[in-house]
């Protein structure tokens, strides 16, 4: 009997991490990739800017790849697209608000010469083997996608990131028809959300929001400030009507929110009506009560709109006492300490501050529990692979699978790089390829590695000391120094006894040499920085990263 035809799908990122997201998918010879995601760094990436994933294996094969598609237009999904795409060209689809948000980063990167294909749901693309089809979920950003795709082993549902929200304020709910429809034809396997698998019953409606900003909009006697993602499209059409409603007028603060909402305009995604909009030059023109701000730094970005207004460092707005300021969005895990800075802040400034434990000020873009069942139940898998969550998030959602009736033997929680082959006999993990995290710090891209952050860490904790020693070369001698340089370590003009100890542990090194040759620089470095260690952990229990210079006279 013929063996049966097998696909491959290999998570990149977005699997035991939140963020990074992205999943490749191969057969015989071709390669499809699912979104191209960044993850912001954690607090002990210092200096790091982003993080996107490692694409070692895409890069080898880049001949194979034969397209890029993409789910919706976040950061976790799109954000590395200007990175990778110059590694990897190939042709990008996804919908027209995601296809707007790409072209926009790959402009402000300065990268040209790419293939962008704008599709809509019920499209359905060919890339080699494989063939995509796209349909309609809800999620916190217009154009959110689920992804159908067939192959000779079958089809594959990646639902993307999801939620079912029944009054959507787009008005466009998650096609469960369609995936219905792909369950009763046969699924081969589902890749499913699994962010908010935690959450017990369904997640709440935007529309609960309305009612909130409605009643808030009602009380309020001065300015209103908002602050929240910038690509939540929804949230900011939400906002605007409320504020028409209400008679006021809205400007918007910072770089993104501005970028993002020109664009939205632009595409007739966000619809503001003529004679609301007001730059934010004027608001000196109008009566607080006439006026809604809205902004980033829902997260307390320390550049962020809010953050600055918050510290007096905007140029346009300070935040006042008679001020409502409304944080209308869930906190990043590991963001928690900056968004208490920001609201303890805006506390001291005066302000009247409402976020999402005081209020319903947010609702999540990511289906709870009684959601994911409902899919399950609808597109009856034969395998399912849980993604987009951390590990315990993974596991959780494996077992909500089994409790569906799923056999345990069809679930395959994936690690990063792990090579999943699927065929209509059976499913698992045939071997790995490279993956891991990939560190952007300015315009270097990989070259800060595990040592350069610990060296960052260490310098960060415990400051730096210089030895420079002038040394000439035909006497042998020490003709200058050592000079001590002292950097995070201790104020110098207060510890000038330390210093001058730290001299002489210094000169006794040197003493030990009746003549100071070139070859002995090395061994004398050595010495030098494991004696000050030393001394100086005696003398105050402190470990400053010590390095030693000889200079050539």
């Amino acid at each position: 009997m013929a063996e049966k035809p097998k696909v491959r799908m290999i998570p990149l990122g977005g699997v035991d991490e939140i963020g990074k997201n992205m999943t490749v998918f191969e057969y015989g010879d071709d390669i499809i990739v699912v979104d191209c995601g960044l993850i912001f760094p954690q607090e002990d990436m210092l200096g790091i800017d982003l993080v996107i994933p490692d694409i070692t294996y895409l890069t080898k094969n880049r001949e194979r790849v034969r397209a890029f598609f993409i789910t919706h237009g976040h950061e976790d999904h799109i954000g590395a697209i200007p990175y990778i795409l110059q590694e990897v060209p190939a042709p990008v689809y996804g919908t027209r608000l995601t296809m707007a948000l790409v072209e926009n980063k790959l402009k402000e990167h300065k990268v040209s010469g790419y293939q962008l294909n704008v599709v809509k749901p019920g499209d359905t693309v060919c890339a080699g083997s494989f063939s995509v089809g796209f349909l309609k979920v809800s999620h916190s950003i217009a154009g959110a996608v689920a992804l159908a795709i067939e192959s000779p082993a079958g089809t594959i549902l990646h639902t993307g990131d999801f939620k079912i929200d029944y009054t959507p304020i787009d008005g466009e709910s998650t096609d469960l028809s369609g995936i219905a429809a792909l369950g009763n034809k046969g699924l081969l396997a589902l890749l499913a959300d699994s962010t908010n698998v935690e959450r017990a019953g369904f997640t709440m409606t935007e529309r609960n929001v309305m009612e909130t900003f409605k009643s808030l909009f009602r009380d309020a006697k001065g300015r209103i400030i908002i602050a929240s993602f910038a690509s939540n499209v929804s949230r900011i059409q939400m906002v605007v009507d409320v504020a028409v409603r209400f008679g006021r007028k809205i400007a918007f603060v910072g770089r993104s929110m501005v970028s993002i909402v020109k664009i939205a305009m632009q595409l007739g995604e966000l619809r503001i009506p003529e004679g609301r909009l007001l730059d934010i030059d004027d608001l000196d023109r109008y009566n607080d009560e006439e006026i809604v701000i809205m902004t980033t730094g829902s997260q307390g970005e320390p550049m962020s709109g809010l953050m600055r207004m918050a510290y007096g460092e905007h140029r346009k707005v300070r935040i006042k006492p008679s001020d409502l300021v409304i944080l209308s969005s869930s906190v990043i895990p590991g963001n928690e300490k900056f968004v208490s800075r920001v609201i303890n802040q805006l506390y001291r400034c005066g302000a009247t501050v409402i976020y999402e434990s005081l209020a319903e000020v947010h609702v999540s873009g990511h289906a709870c529990r009684e959601e994911l069942k409902i899919i399950h139940t609808l597109a009856k898998p034969r395998y399912f692979i849980p993604v987009h969550g951390e590990y315990r998030h993974l596991c959780q959602h494996a077992k909500l699978a089994v409790s569906l009736g799923m056999s345990e033997k069809n679930v395959i929680i994936p690690e990063l790089g792990s090579v999943i082959e699927l065929s209509a006999t059976g499913a698992s993990v045939v071997g790995s390829v490279p993956s891991g995290s990939v560190l952007v710090d300015g315009l270097g891209i990989g070259d800060v590695g595990n040592v350069v952050l610990r060296d960052r860490k260490h310098l960060s904790q415990d400051g730096l000391i210089i030895v420079v020693m002038a040394i000439d070369c035909e006497q042998g001698v020490l003709v200058s120094g050592p000079d001590i340089i002292s950097r995070g370590f201790v104020y110098v003009r207060e510890a000038e006894e330390l210093m001058e100890n730290v001299r002489n542990v210094v000169r006794r090194i040197l003493g030990d040499y009746d003549r100071i040759e070139m070859q002995d620089w090395n061994t004398i470095k050595a010495r030098v920085r494991d004696e000050l260690h030393k001394y100086i952990y005696e003398q105050i229990k402190r470990n400053p990263m010590i390095l030693p210079i000889m200079v050539e006279i």
